[in-house]
């Protein structure tokens, strides 16, 4: 399987040789578990509100039983009362999905694969910059004509271009070896090098 590999102007340069992985069948039902897993992951799940348990409030009746004319009320940290306790709110609680690593491979094999299908993927033969300018990444960007679109740089590991696309507005830096299914199918456009693609076969 072929594709054409762009220089950083944006002009054609080559063609290369995709892996076989990048022809595995996709499963939608693979890759809705994974991403939902690793959303999970994400989670912090420190949400928390209090119980009537956990109101400070004083325990003395509001009013007498009878004789008011008012409804009756034994406390004031009441779920029915402003400020009171919050009935079966949110604790906090460990949402980590555990996913196996051959699911997880599989799951980016088929990311690579439906975006490849859908003509989202960009190989250049290089991304390096020669100064750690924003711009030099904008520049790039520019070039492959991919302004405006969600754009994941899936490359060898680069430090001065993930801190010179650091300021950008939808662009992800990762590395190739790191990259999971739910950052590839999040991407407009997916950019590659031919280096990087011949290390995650490796």
């Amino acid at each position: 399987m072929e594709t054409i590999v762009y220089s950083n102007s944006g002009t054609e340069t080559s063609k290369i040789n995709l892996p076989s992985f990048f022809d595995t069948k996709v499963s939608p039902v693979l890759l809705h578990e994974i991403t939902t897993a690793y959303l999970n992951n994400q989670r912090s799940g420190t949400h928390k509100t209090k119980s009537r348990g956990e109101i400070s409030f004083s325990g003395a009746k509001p009013w007498k039983q009878k004789g008011t004319g008012n409804a009756r009320a034994g406390q004031r940290n009441s779920p029915l009362w402003r400020k009171g306790g919050v009935i079966f709110g949110p604790k906090p609680r460990d949402y980590y999905t555990k996913m196996s690593k051959q699911k997880k491979r599989l799951a980016v094999h088929m990311a690579f694969s439906s975006q490849l299908q859908n003509g989202n993927i960009v190989v250049v033969d290089s991304v390096k910059i020669d100064a750690l300018k924003t711009k030099k990444v904008a520049d790039i960007i520019k070039n492959l004509k991919l302004n405006d679109k969600k754009v994941v740089f899936a490359i060898a590991p680069d430090k001065t271009f993930q801190l010179a696309a650091k300021n950008l507005g939808n662009v992800i830096v990762e590395n190739i070896k790191n990259i999971s299914a739910y950052q590839i199918l999040w991407a407009d456009k997916l950019v590659t090098t031919p280096d990087a693609i011949e290390s995650i076969g490796q």
